[in-house]
């Protein structure tokens, strides 16, 4: 089985920390059970392991090529799609009635994330097709439901999202692409979008583009944008493809990483306007986007996790395979040498992995269940919060994960040393790949923004607080409890100087919302390790339980989780927060230092 997750973590998060199944007792998701959930993990990592992760190497060293019009890649990519199509696996969390699997997002997530392990560029295809497909579903008419999302869950149709244009980048409101109305109540939308993953390909029958535009009487700024269905080949009446839409592949881009997805530069236009279908009310596109992006943030996350997960692991068996040195005190060149992981520096950087990546998976996982909750719940007031902390945890689902597991696959890459540099070794693909997750889905700049400008202050920092009381809870019951008790008292200090932040930010914010805003990227690193601290002292407490109650796993599975939570709490904790006076005084360097000073 290819190295792609700890199964002991897995069962372990999702079972005895989250309890995903108590979704079953959710009428929508009444006949499943744990092993129904197992079995869709077990046929994920199979897919994973057996089908996508034996052609990640190759499509690295053989990316897609521009060839005649077309997009030409290794066949190996389409044979893994189809694979995962006849699984069902791309309709996992769908209805039954629309040949879905029904599954709790929790368990759909995870699933995806097992494939993303083993082969993040050939998922891409898939994973965006299903947010777009789920933004039609929630946002379209019955008529866009049949005609586009039903086959893309059937994976005969595969989607993207066309926001980013050359002039205007991240900044939405300077999108030039118009859509002008129709006779027959289309529009003909022209323009030109790029960094377009997955834009122009032959994998399937069609491709479903959901472009962002401007109505000829839109309203300045993201006020006036609007969403279309643009697909690539036009879809008749009866559901057959008609002609080729006017959106035409101008190039691919080529990346340091994520070599096997094609980024594309899409035409929209050329020949008199790509007919497109408007999704909603006008001038909603942006809000209806969002519902993808958030999906969208929410698998980067994982995505990042994903990759540090599968670096830390092979770094973990090189460190245990591979002897080099001998101990400290061992005098004698003659005696043998010891493997690398009883060095203590060694130790120290895969126990940094083990906190990153186990700690920013059960925070994926959590968002997940979140958005079940969000969904399902009976109680309206369960599904209300948890509807708001998912909102305010989405940026850091998408960035802290982007940031400290990006520096898992720095670590791994050191731990094989100078074999770790070299492409005999996976470590290096595995951080290129990974080092587009910073960037894409909204930078940490943005992501850092929109949590301190917009989260934490929305309903009167409502949902901010309740963050704050679930954290403090937490806490609380690990009081006197000998083996958690340092770990709580360290991260109270922590969630204190978080408030204490957050508070005067937010006052600076009013007053000035330039400055307020200037650090807001190390302020959502902050307020990401409270949320990592959370998540791993609640680890320690269910492996404590373990321990106690003769849990399934081994005894030094549980004993791993509260030194990886002892470890994080003294070693990784501290580092944004000890910059928590320069938050604090809405320090201004970064606004002040002039241009002709760099």
């Amino acid at each position: 089985m290819q190295k792609i997750i700890n199964t002991n973590d897995l069962a372990f998060l999702l079972y005895e920390l989250l309890d995903v199944e108590r979704f079953t007792r959710y009428s929508r998701y009444a006949d499943h059970s744990r092993d129904t959930f197992d079995a869709a993990i077990e046929l994920a990592l199979k897919v994973g392991a057996e089908t996508f992760a034996p052609h990640n190497h190759l499509c690295d060293g053989d990316e897609p090529r521009f060839e005649n019009g077309k997009v030409v890649m290794r066949p190996e990519v389409s044979e893994a799609l189809a694979v995962l199509r006849d699984t069902g696996l791309m309709a996992a969390a769908q209805d039954y009635e629309r040949g879905g699997m029904q599954l709790p997002s929790v368990i759909a997530q995870t699933c995806i994330g097992l494939i993303k392990g083993a082969n993040v560029s050939t998922q891409a295809y898939a994973g965006l097709t299903i947010a777009a497909c789920n933004l039609i579903m929630a946002h379209g008419s019955e008529e866009y439901k049949r005609r586009f999302a039903e086959p893309m869950m059937e994976g005969r149709f595969f989607g993207t999202m066309c926001l980013t244009e050359p002039q205007a980048g991240s900044s939405l409101a300077d999108i030039k692409t118009r859509a002008v109305p129709a006779e027959d109540g289309s529009y003909r939308i022209s323009g030109n979008k790029i960094f377009i993953s997955a834009g122009d390909h032959e994998l399937s029958e069609n491709i479903v583009h959901l472009v962002l535009a401007k109505l000829p009487d839109a309203p300045p700024g993201v006020k006036g944008i609007s969403l279309f269905i643009v697909p690539k080949y036009l879809v008749n009446e009866d559901g057959s493809l008609g002609e080729r839409n006017d959106v035409t592949l101008a190039g691919l881009i080529h990346k340091m990483g994520y070599r096997g997805t094609t980024s594309t530069m899409l035409n929209f236009g050329e020949k008199g306007g790509a007919v497109g279908y408007l999704v909603g009310e006008p001038h909603q596109g942006l809000a209806q986007m969002f519902h993808m992006m958030n999906e969208a943030r929410i698998g980067v996350g994982l995505g990042s996790v994903m990759l540090g997960y599968t670096g830390y692991l092979h770094a973990l068996e090189y460190a245990r395979e591979r002897r080099q040195g001998r101990p400290l005190k061992e005098r004698d060149p003659q005696s043998p040498m010891i493997p690398l992981v009883q060095h203590a520096d060694i130790r120290r950087m895969l126990l940094a992995q083990k906190a990153f990546v186990e700690g920013g998976l059960s925070l994926c996982l959590y968002a997940a269940t979140l958005s079940d909750e969000k969904k399902h719940a009976e109680d309206p007031l369960v599904r209300e919060e948890a509807s708001g902390l998912l909102d305010l945890l989405i940026p850091i689902v998408k960035s802290w994960p982007s940031q400290f597991c990006v520096e898992a696959n720095s670590l791994a890459i050191q731990v094989h040393g100078g074999y770790g540099y070299t492409r005999e070794y996976p470590v290096e693909q595995f951080y290129r790949d990974n080092r587009l997750n910073p960037i894409h889905e909204g930078t940490h700049g943005i992501q850092g923004q929109d949590l301190l400008g917009r989260k934490v202050p929305m309903q009167d920092g409502r949902f901010y607080q309740a963050l704050v009381k679930r954290i403090r809870s937490t806490i609380a019951e690990c009081e006197g409890v000998s083996e958690l008790q340092v770990s709580g008292q360290l991260l109270g200090e922590a969630l204190t100087t978080l408030e204490r932040v957050t508070e005067a930010l937010q006052a600076i914010r009013k007053q000035d919302v330039e400055r307020g805003l200037a650090n807001a990227y190390l302020y959502m690193e902050c307020f990401g390790h409270v949320v990592v601290g959370w998540m791993w002292l609640r680890q320690a407490q269910a492996a404590l339980r373990g321990l106690q109650g003769n849990g399934v796993q081994p005894k030094a599975f549980y004993e791993g989780k509260l030194r990886a939570c002892e470890y994080f709490m003294r070693y990784e904790l501290p580092k944004p927060l000890a910059l928590a006076e320069v938050l604090e005084q809405g320090d201004r360097i970064t606004l002040e230092m002039p241009d002709e000073c760099f």
